[in-house]
């Protein structure tokens, strides 16, 4: 029994410098891995950079502790505090996590997360024992050692529940720009190879999307959600206008079609070509949004000074325009520092503008009055622009500004935005691959993941729209439609449309 104590001690001390020492090994070999693991993780999502330092150079010192008998009874307890500290992330992420991220990778990349488990808490056993095993039966010495083991196990513990609490606070509300990938958020179902690559989405309704075309701009095109094709039809316009965009939106079984530069508005039932007149000169703008069969969101320019900002067409008024001068916030030059994209959800009467070179998106009710301000996780809070001012009073751009976000795209409760920019500890293989979409939601001001879009043929994403059951995106010429997954369209809320009485009483 006396060689049993003797020995057992130094035989678990060799077996987790082993241990440590191959796993530290496997870390540094692929450590770009291992950070994109760590942020993909539930738990360590907003540590990922810390940790992923952390616990290699822990796994060295208890290594070398363990090595120097004299110093062995310390690197068991550094050990039992570094085992126990991954058996409770382990216990976290099967019980309490929102997803339970992928197990491959590491030293035991057979196993899975049960497996695992049971490992470590194996593991910590064999260090308690050799630690009783070392106290050479003394009472005193024992009741020291089961209080500094449970100290070790408890403090463990306490540091990987805070670090989960923390790091789920962070991501979600105050992000650092770690992304966190949703787990297999939508699966490609079906393709359609378009004629041109100069498609974008006008709109869609319970059983089809439409689709109009740049090139072609009074053509519309209704695909169902089987993908068929389904008609093709072309609006009869007036021909003696000085047209240079014009551009066409889909909204409760009407079609509109519009030239901001003229500027004119045209109405349509769905499945005519036939249209009518609704406004001619009332407000020129370079953006617009339907809010109802009257009311439009515009976005438009502002004299002498030339800003952008955000108004409220309403045609069946007497003062049919009404300026928001006040939403768009200027940084520098008031025009592309607040240059940015607009999108309504008809289901919750909110419109939404995502800046283009900030992270910041503006959610308002449908007369624009500013409701809240959501935060994109990227960290770009002020505009990286170098404009001048030429002698006519306009700006030009004098270098290429950094851009953050590329479009956005809202359905119900959630806001979907594409970013141009890599989140840290993020594969840059993948991203150069891929387009992002990060999702948020409206109403807690959330992060809520992110989804990869991979790129086809190396054309990067023309436009998105997304529906009750699908994702759908264009690709130059190719239109491909995407199932969500429960992983993704739990985060939707359900609900019908208010009516227009119901929103103008909010």
């Amino acid at each position: 029994m006396k060689n049993f104590s003797n020995i057992f001690p130094t035989i678990v001390s060799y077996f987790f410098i082993v241990l440590f020492v191959y796993a530290s090994v496997s870390k540094l070999f692929e450590f770009e891995r291992f950070q994109i693991q760590l942020a993909q993780s539930p738990l360590l999502s907003a540590y990922a950079g810390f940790v992923s330092y952390s616990v290699i150079i822990i796994e060295w010192i208890a290594s070398m502790l363990l090595l120097v008998p004299i110093c062995r009874r310390s690197g068991l307890y550094l050990s039992l505090f570094l085992m126990s500290a991954f058996t409770a992330y382990i216990f976290i992420i099967l019980n309490y996590s929102d997803f339970v991220p992928c197990s491959c990778g590491g030293i035991l990349e057979k196993l899975g997360w049960t497996e695992h488990l049971v490992f470590n808490v194996i593991c910590v056993l064999l260090i308690i024992i050799a630690l009783f095993l070392m106290e050479k039966n003394i009472l005193v010495r024992k009741s020291k050692t089961a209080i500094t083991v449970s100290t070790s196990i408890v403090l463990s513990i306490i540091l990987i529940i805070g670090m989960f609490l923390s790091s789920e606070h962070v991501i979600k509300k105050e992000n650092n720009f770690t992304r966190r990938f949703i787990k297999h958020p939508v699966i490609q179902h079906q393709s359609v190879h378009l004629d041109n690559g100069f498609y974008y989405f006008a709109g869609f309704d319970d059983h089809n999307i439409y689709l109009s075309n740049q090139k072609y701009p009074q053509q519309l095109l209704t695909i169902d959600s089987s993908m068929h094709r389904k008609a093709i039809t072309s609006a009869r316009i007036e021909t003696d206008h000085p047209y240079k965009n014009i551009r066409q939106i889909v909204a409760d079984n009407h079609f509109y079609i519009y030239d901001g530069s003229v500027p004119i508005l045209f109405k349509g039932k769905l499945g005519t070509e036939s249209t009518t007149r609704i406004s001619y000169k009332d407000a020129y703008f370079n953006d617009l949004k339907v809010i109802d069969s009257s009311r439009f969101a515009i976005r438009t320019q502002i004299r002498p000074s030339n800003h952008l900002v955000l108004g409220l067409l309403d045609i069946d008024s007497p003062e049919k325009l009404q300026l928001k001068t006040t939403v768009l916030k200027k940084q520098t030059d008031g025009l592309f520092d607040v240059d940015g994209s607009m999108a309504y959800e008809s289901h919750t009467k909110k419109l939404l503008y995502t800046y283009t070179y900030r992270n910041q998106a503006i959610v308002m009710n449908s007369s624009m009055q500013v409701q809240k301000f959501l935060k994109t996780i990227d960290t770009v809070k002020t505009v990286q622009i170098k404009t001048t001012k030429l002698s006519d009073g306009t700006y030009k751009m004098k270098a290429p500004a950094l851009k953050v976000n590329v479009r956005s795209v809202v359905y119900k409760n959630l806001l979907f935005v594409q970013s141009n920019l890599m989140g840290r500890h993020e594969s840059r293989k993948a991203w150069k691959k891929s387009d992002v979409l990060d999702v948020y939601e409206i109403d807690s001001q959330s992060y809520v993941g992110s989804i990869y879009i991979f790129k086809k043929d190396d054309h990067t994403l023309n436009d998105i729209i997304v529906t009750e059951k699908y994702l759908y995106t264009i690709h130059n010429n190719e239109l491909t439609q995407h199932k969500m997954t429960k992983a993704l369209s739990q985060y939707i809320k359900s609900g019908k449309p208010k009516t227009d009485q119901q929103s103008r009483q909010h």
